[in-house]
């Protein structure tokens, strides 16, 4: 009798756990199932090497036996950072494709029009490859978990920066016409306050357009001491050839997400975007000061085994591989629950998480109140052939 009762326990036990089992979306007991959209067409493919970085790592976790003995099925779909294409590559993901949780979808326009639905869905959406200020907000997106630096963060870092150095200056931004250039503007509004219309001109520009030229040469006509492009590469590459042309030299900064050598500096020439200031949170693998760097050493080694015949000066595979790391460490707090729930309380319960290749001193604190992989930043200048660092790290209260 002990053995038919032991047998029945047994029996519900297996059912009860077919059954949990089954109520895990995307989770087997052989792999985890993971999507996200990228602009691998369109005009802000050179991003899109953030994806095939991802890819590349979560390849490396797989080749290690992946996480908790299940290897890590990441989707990824091309959305040409168009809108209309995000939300049809996301629905796929989240409804035929039945995956997990989406991680590291990239670009604003696509994200701004697919958190509504991915939040409804309760998907956990995490480290969205978008500073958005508003994606931050966890009481609205509760699902939600941003991978860059907050743009509003970084306008104000640039704002105070601009104000030290050259305190009487009129200000030019030229601002890509979504949520990541308007963030930009909002916050120099939010900096300068009452002055911001004597202090700053500004104009926006279209992702249609095929050049910025005749914005720059406006810009100029403004008499503007300094220039803020808050944009993707292909535009940020444009301004600074035709200030270059034209012979405008204001002090000059690009937003983190162009601060990539081989996607705007190469484009641009590396002679004319000598003095550009930008802010980053990760190290050059091209510049020689990092050379018997150990976390940039790892990074080569990493990166001639994965990414073989790929470009180590883009940043945008390294931003990926980082993005790889995270997701690696969400994974392993999750100790074997890969409820969507669970993984959303990993995502959102990061400490002090220090990566190899990221400056030294700044690292991920995720937490209840704090929606955001990084809130510091460094700020560096061009130099001819590298970027240099210069000053402390900062975030958006540092003086």
């Amino acid at each position: 009798m002990a053995s038919k009762l032991f047998v029945g326990v047994s029996f519900a036990a297996a059912v009860f756990g077919m059954q949990a089992q089954a109520e895990t979306v995307g989770v087997t007991d052989t792999e985890i199932k993971i999507g996200a959209t990228f602009p691998y067409s369109g005009p802000a493919s050179p991003l899109s090497n953030t994806g095939k970085g991802l890819i590349a790592y979560v390849n490396s976790i797989n080749d290690r036996g992946g996480i908790g003995g299940k290897k890590i099925n990441l989707i990824t779909y091309d959305d040409a950072y168009s809108p209309p294409k995000t939300v049809e590559q996301t629905r796929k993901l989240v409804e035929s494709d039945e995956i997990a949780f989406m991680f590291s979808p990239q670009g604003t326009p696509g994200i701004a029009a697919t958190i509504k639905y991915v939040n409804l869905k309760k998907v956990p959406h995490l480290f969205v490859v978008s500073g958005v200020n508003k994606f931050t907000n966890f009481k609205e997106f509760p699902m939600t978990t941003t991978g860059l630096p907050s743009y509003d963060t970084e306008g104000k870092i640039y704002a105070r920066y601009i104000s030290k150095e050259l305190p009487d200056a009129k200000i030019a931004m030229l601002y890509q016409n979504d949520d990541l250039g308007k963030d930009f503007l909002s916050a120099f509004k939010g900096y300068f306050k009452d002055s911001f219309d004597k202090k700053v001109v500004a104009s926006a520009y279209e992702l249609s357009e095929p050049t910025i030229d005749s914005h720059i040469v406006n810009l100029k006509a403004s008499g503007a001491g300094a220039l803020v492009v808050a944009g993707t590469p292909k535009f940020a590459a444009q301004a600074i050839k035709k200030a270059f042309e034209i012979g405008w030299k204001p002090l000059f900064l690009i937003n983190y997400v162009s601060t990539s050598v081989s996607s705007t500096i190469v484009p641009a020439g590396p002679e004319k975007a000598i003095g550009i200031v930008a802010a980053t949170i990760a190290k050059d693998p091209s510049d020689k000061k990092w050379e018997n760097d150990a976390g940039i050493q790892w990074y080569k080694s990493h990166f001639a085994k994965y990414l073989p015949g790929a470009d180590i000066g883009d940043s945008n595979y390294l931003f990926g591989t980082e993005q790889g790391q995270i997701l690696e460490q969400i994974l392993k707090q999750c100790a074997g629950d890969f409820s969507r729930e669970n993984i959303l309380k990993q995502a959102r319960n990061i400490r002090g998480l220090s990566l190899p290749t990221l400056i030294p001193g700044i690292t991920i604190n995720t937490g209840p109140q704090n929606s955001m992989a990084y809130t510091q930043l460094q700020l560096q200048r061009w130099n001819g052939s590298s970027w240099e660092q210069f000053g402390d790290i900062l975030d958006a209260g540092s003086e």
